[in-house]
Protein backbone atom coordinates (compact mmCIF):
# COMPACT_ATOMS: atom_id res chain seq x y z
CA UNK A 1 0.00 0.00 0.00
CA UNK A 2 1.77 3.60 -1.02
CA UNK A 3 2.40 5.19 2.15
CA UNK A 4 2.64 2.49 4.18
CA UNK A 5 5.67 2.11 6.72
CA UNK A 6 7.93 -1.11 6.37
CA UNK A 7 8.49 -2.40 9.61
CA UNK A 8 11.80 -1.98 11.54
CA UNK A 9 14.47 -4.09 11.21
CA UNK A 10 16.70 -5.47 13.63
CA UNK A 11 20.04 -3.83 13.43
CA UNK A 12 22.95 -5.93 11.53
CA UNK A 13 25.07 -8.16 14.13
CA UNK A 14 28.05 -6.85 14.60
CA UNK A 15 31.37 -7.52 12.58
CA UNK A 16 33.34 -10.52 14.18
CA UNK A 17 36.57 -9.84 14.60
CA UNK A 18 39.02 -12.28 12.78
CA UNK A 19 41.28 -14.27 15.16
CA UNK A 20 44.67 -12.82 15.50
CA UNK A 21 47.55 -14.92 13.57
CA UNK A 22 50.60 -15.53 15.98
CA UNK A 23 54.20 -15.25 14.45
CA UNK A 24 52.25 -14.12 10.96
CA UNK A 25 54.90 -12.45 9.45
CA UNK A 26 57.15 -15.63 9.87
CA UNK A 27 54.53 -17.45 8.05
CA UNK A 28 54.46 -18.17 4.21
CA UNK A 29 51.43 -15.91 2.77
CA UNK A 30 51.51 -13.93 -0.92
CA UNK A 31 50.93 -10.72 1.13
CA UNK A 32 53.87 -10.87 3.21
CA UNK A 33 56.59 -8.41 2.45
CA UNK A 34 60.16 -8.34 2.89
CA UNK A 35 59.60 -6.06 5.23
CA UNK A 36 57.48 -7.75 7.72
CA UNK A 37 60.06 -10.94 7.38
CA UNK A 38 62.76 -8.78 8.51
CA UNK A 39 60.69 -7.44 11.23
CA UNK A 40 59.97 -10.58 12.58
CA UNK A 41 63.37 -11.74 12.66
CA UNK A 42 64.57 -8.74 14.07
CA UNK A 43 62.04 -9.07 16.98
CA UNK A 44 63.05 -12.47 17.59
CA UNK A 45 66.64 -11.82 17.70
CA UNK A 46 65.50 -8.76 20.64
CA UNK A 47 63.47 -11.26 22.36
CA UNK A 48 65.78 -13.42 22.50
CA UNK A 49 68.76 -11.37 23.38
CA UNK A 50 66.54 -10.01 26.53
CA UNK A 51 66.09 -13.76 27.11
CA UNK A 52 69.83 -13.79 27.93
CA UNK A 53 70.59 -10.89 29.03
CA UNK A 54 68.48 -10.68 31.76
CA UNK A 55 69.31 -12.90 34.11
CA UNK A 56 73.11 -12.14 33.71
CA UNK A 57 72.23 -8.15 34.20
CA UNK A 58 70.53 -9.53 37.08
CA UNK A 59 73.41 -11.26 38.24
CA UNK A 60 76.25 -8.86 37.21
CA UNK A 61 74.88 -5.87 38.65
CA UNK A 62 73.52 -6.76 41.79
CA UNK A 63 77.14 -8.56 42.92
CA UNK A 64 78.46 -5.35 41.95
CA UNK A 65 76.15 -3.14 43.88
CA UNK A 66 76.69 -5.73 47.14
CA UNK A 67 80.27 -5.04 46.58
CA UNK A 68 79.90 -1.33 46.18
CA UNK A 69 77.45 -1.16 49.21
CA UNK A 70 79.26 -3.66 51.43
CA UNK A 71 82.67 -1.10 51.25
CA UNK A 72 80.32 1.73 51.84
CA UNK A 73 79.30 0.08 55.10
CA UNK A 74 82.87 -0.59 56.05
CA UNK A 75 83.82 3.27 55.50
CA UNK A 76 80.98 4.35 57.44
CA UNK A 77 81.69 1.74 59.95
CA UNK A 78 85.36 2.62 60.37
CA UNK A 79 84.24 6.97 60.23
CA UNK A 80 81.60 6.90 62.19
CA UNK A 81 80.79 6.03 65.50
CA UNK A 82 77.95 5.16 68.46
CA UNK A 83 78.41 7.94 71.31
CA UNK A 84 75.49 9.05 73.86
CA UNK A 85 74.46 12.72 73.98
CA UNK A 86 72.42 14.71 76.75
CA UNK A 87 69.04 16.54 75.72
CA UNK A 88 69.82 20.37 76.61
CA UNK A 89 66.15 20.80 76.35
CA UNK A 90 62.91 19.07 76.69
CA UNK A 91 61.53 17.32 73.56
CA UNK A 92 58.10 18.20 72.77
CA UNK A 93 54.92 16.65 73.78
CA UNK A 94 52.93 14.67 71.70
CA UNK A 95 49.50 15.95 71.35
CA UNK A 96 47.97 12.29 72.10
CA UNK A 97 50.52 11.06 74.86
CA UNK A 98 50.56 7.01 75.08
CA UNK A 99 49.21 6.15 71.37
CA UNK A 100 50.96 4.30 69.26
CA UNK A 101 51.47 7.33 66.92
CA UNK A 102 53.01 8.59 70.27
CA UNK A 103 55.35 5.80 70.28
CA UNK A 104 56.44 5.75 66.63
CA UNK A 105 57.26 9.52 66.47
CA UNK A 106 60.67 11.26 66.94
CA UNK A 107 60.75 15.28 67.50
CA UNK A 108 64.49 17.32 66.45
CA UNK A 109 65.92 18.29 69.96
CA UNK A 110 68.99 19.94 71.03
CA UNK A 111 71.82 17.40 72.24
CA UNK A 112 74.86 18.12 73.71
CA UNK A 113 77.74 15.02 72.66
CA UNK A 114 81.63 14.73 72.84
CA UNK A 115 83.44 13.34 69.88
CA UNK A 116 86.31 10.74 70.16
CA UNK A 117 89.07 13.44 70.51
CA UNK A 118 87.31 15.22 73.70
CA UNK A 119 85.48 17.82 71.47
CA UNK A 120 81.57 18.85 72.88
CA UNK A 121 79.12 19.66 69.61
CA UNK A 122 75.50 20.76 70.07
CA UNK A 123 73.49 19.45 67.41
CA UNK A 124 69.51 18.58 66.78
CA UNK A 125 68.69 15.14 66.76
CA UNK A 126 65.95 12.74 67.48
CA UNK A 127 64.12 11.94 70.13
CA UNK A 128 61.23 10.59 71.77
CA UNK A 129 58.58 13.08 72.64
CA UNK A 130 58.07 14.67 76.29
CA UNK A 131 61.91 13.22 77.34
CA UNK A 132 62.65 16.27 79.72
CA UNK A 133 66.09 17.88 79.74
CA UNK A 134 69.00 16.09 80.72
CA UNK A 135 68.01 12.56 79.39
CA UNK A 136 70.37 10.94 77.83
CA UNK A 137 70.13 9.30 74.18
CA UNK A 138 72.27 7.37 71.64
CA UNK A 139 73.34 8.59 68.41
CA UNK A 140 75.79 8.24 65.57
CA UNK A 141 78.12 10.70 64.63
CA UNK A 142 81.25 10.97 62.07
CA UNK A 143 85.03 12.01 62.80
CA UNK A 144 83.75 15.65 62.07
CA UNK A 145 81.60 15.67 64.99
CA UNK A 146 78.18 15.80 62.68
CA UNK A 147 75.37 13.73 63.64
CA UNK A 148 74.52 10.75 61.03
CA UNK A 149 72.62 7.90 60.21
CA UNK A 150 74.28 4.26 61.39
CA UNK A 151 76.24 2.48 58.73
CA UNK A 152 74.52 0.70 56.41
CA UNK A 153 73.09 -2.96 58.04
CA UNK A 154 73.48 -6.17 56.09
CA UNK A 155 70.03 -6.20 55.47
CA UNK A 156 69.94 -2.97 53.77
CA UNK A 157 72.80 -3.26 51.48
CA UNK A 158 70.82 -6.74 50.40
CA UNK A 159 68.04 -4.36 49.71
CA UNK A 160 70.22 -1.68 47.95
CA UNK A 161 71.83 -4.51 46.07
CA UNK A 162 68.36 -5.72 44.75
CA UNK A 163 67.16 -2.39 43.63
CA UNK A 164 70.24 -2.05 41.35
CA UNK A 165 69.71 -5.27 39.90
CA UNK A 166 66.02 -5.23 39.29
CA UNK A 167 66.47 -1.47 38.49
CA UNK A 168 69.09 -2.99 35.53
CA UNK A 169 66.34 -5.85 34.62
CA UNK A 170 64.53 -3.16 33.52
CA UNK A 171 66.55 -1.23 31.97
CA UNK A 172 67.45 -3.97 29.21
CA UNK A 173 63.14 -4.28 28.95
CA UNK A 174 62.87 -0.56 27.86
CA UNK A 175 66.18 -0.80 25.99
CA UNK A 176 64.68 -3.45 23.08
CA UNK A 177 61.16 -2.41 23.36
CA UNK A 178 62.80 0.90 22.38
CA UNK A 179 64.97 -0.89 19.87
CA UNK A 180 62.07 -2.57 18.24
CA UNK A 181 59.62 0.45 18.76
CA UNK A 182 62.04 2.27 16.42
CA UNK A 183 62.59 -1.10 13.91
CA UNK A 184 58.88 -0.53 13.75
CA UNK A 185 58.75 2.93 12.63
CA UNK A 186 61.44 2.64 9.99
CA UNK A 187 59.66 -0.54 8.40
CA UNK A 188 56.26 1.47 8.89
CA UNK A 189 57.63 4.81 6.94
CA UNK A 190 59.34 2.33 4.61
CA UNK A 191 56.44 0.22 3.85
CA UNK A 192 53.92 3.66 3.62
CA UNK A 193 56.95 4.87 0.60
CA UNK A 194 56.84 1.43 -0.76
CA UNK A 195 52.73 1.55 -1.10
CA UNK A 196 52.97 5.16 -2.61
CA UNK A 197 55.27 4.28 -5.28
CA UNK A 198 52.94 1.13 -6.00
CA UNK A 199 49.62 3.28 -6.15
CA UNK A 200 51.96 6.04 -8.35
CA UNK A 201 52.14 2.99 -10.30
CA UNK A 202 48.75 1.44 -10.81
CA UNK A 203 46.43 4.44 -10.49
CA UNK A 204 46.79 5.26 -14.05
CA UNK A 205 44.74 2.05 -14.92
CA UNK A 206 42.35 2.33 -12.09
CA UNK A 207 41.02 6.15 -13.63
CA UNK A 208 39.23 6.84 -16.82
CA UNK A 209 38.73 9.96 -18.71
CA UNK A 210 35.31 11.06 -19.34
Amino acid sequence: MPGRTPPLQPPPPPPRELPRVMFWRLRRNPLRRRSDLAQAWIGLGLTLAVLAATPLALFLVGDAAHRHYTRTAQHQAATRHHTTAVLVEDARSHPEPGSAEARRTLYPTKVRFTDPHGRTHTAHADAQPALPRGTTIRVWADTGGELTDPPLSPDQIRSRAMGSALIAVLGVHIAAAAAYGTVHRVFWHHNLAAWETAWAATAPRWTTSP
